[in-house]
């Protein structure tokens, strides 16, 4: 049986239940302000997974607490790992700055490690050098937006690095002690079921320690959404049954040293034009689970 997520944690943090809170730090990105672009990536409403508690502009510290409160009249003795998710999280600050930021998640009660959400154009050796400083203290996991291998998509998609960006920062996080994962999307346009296989191949040649793959969704007032009802782009979003083929594909071809962590992408049901299944993520994980017992 391939491990979890959930049992990759327990061997992170054995014998503690750890739960992700996701953080606001009200960072921008660099193909958003105009650094290297304007708008962002062309699929991109960061309303679509941020959760109510990260909405409003409050410190981090009042965030954590919030989601503390949310998920502990479940799971009272419940630890958690500040998770700053929205935009891209190493960006837009001095290392002084960045520092406080991830010290105020740190100090927190309760909180056992950092998630930051980013990007590989934005990890200079300076910041892995403070990661991997703060990694001394309690555990910082990277969770690197790569989306595909193809640099042409990621120029269509307004992405603004390419895969050799990605390839250098995780070699360089990973040589830092961090642990890596990657982030792809299957479904982008132009690429196939084999071009989501061969980014997958790339992602699981480099020193990572997870995966997260999610369908691509087509999010209401997005560029990407613009497009596509003009027919001025290519998206063919995946039925429920070709996407979980394609699933039950990669499950068998990544090495057991590779936690998958998702495979699925939940915006507001509201938010999302196309593909509309109507799943939860443990509701598509059982139907991947029978998928593969079946084969």
């Amino acid at each position: 049986m391939r491990k979890s997520y959930s049992d990759y944690l327990v061997g992170v943090f054995p014998g503690i239940k750890v739960q992700k809170i996701s953080v606001n730090a009200g960072r921008s990105c660099p193909n958003r302000d105009g650094t290297i672009g304007r708008g962002g990536c062309i699929y991109c409403d960061n309303r679509s997974f941020t959760p109510a508690y990260c909405m409003q502009p409050d410190s981090v510290k009042e965030q954590i607490e919030a989601g503390k409160e949310f998920f502990s009249r479940k799971y009272p003795e419940m630890k958690y790992l500040a998770y700053f998710q929205s935009y891209t999280n190493t960006y837009g600050a001095d290392i002084t700055n960045l520092e406080r930021l991830y010290r105020e998640a740190m100090d927190c009660e309760g909180i056992v490690g950092i998630v930051i959400g980013t990007r590989p154009d934005t990890l200079p050796d300076s910041v892995i050098e403070l990661l991997g400083r703060l990694n001394r203290e309690k555990p910082v996991f990277l969770e690197i937006g790569a989306e595909s291998s193809c640099d042409d998509t990621l120029r269509l998609i307004n992405r603004g690095h390419t895969w050799n960006c990605t390839e250098d920062a995780v070699r360089r996080a990973s040589a830092a002690g961090l642990r890596c994962g990657l982030h792809l999307i299957a479904g982008l346009p132009g690429e196939d079921d084999e071009q989501v296989i061969r980014n997958v191949e790339k992602a699981c040649a480099l020193p990572i320690d997870t995966i997260k793959l999610h369908q691509l969704q087509i999010i209401k007032g997005t560029p990407l959404h613009r497009a596509w009802e003009a027919g001025a782009i290519d998206v063919k979003p995946y039925t429920l049954e070709r996407y979980l083929d394609l699933c039950v594909r990669i499950s068998r071809m990544v090495p057991e040293n590779i936690v998958l962590e998702r495979f699925l992408a939940q915006a507001p049901p509201g938010m999302v034009v196309a593909p509309k299944w109507g799943l939860k993520n443990y509701q598509f994980m059982n139907l991947l689970h029978n998928a593969l017992k079946d084969e």
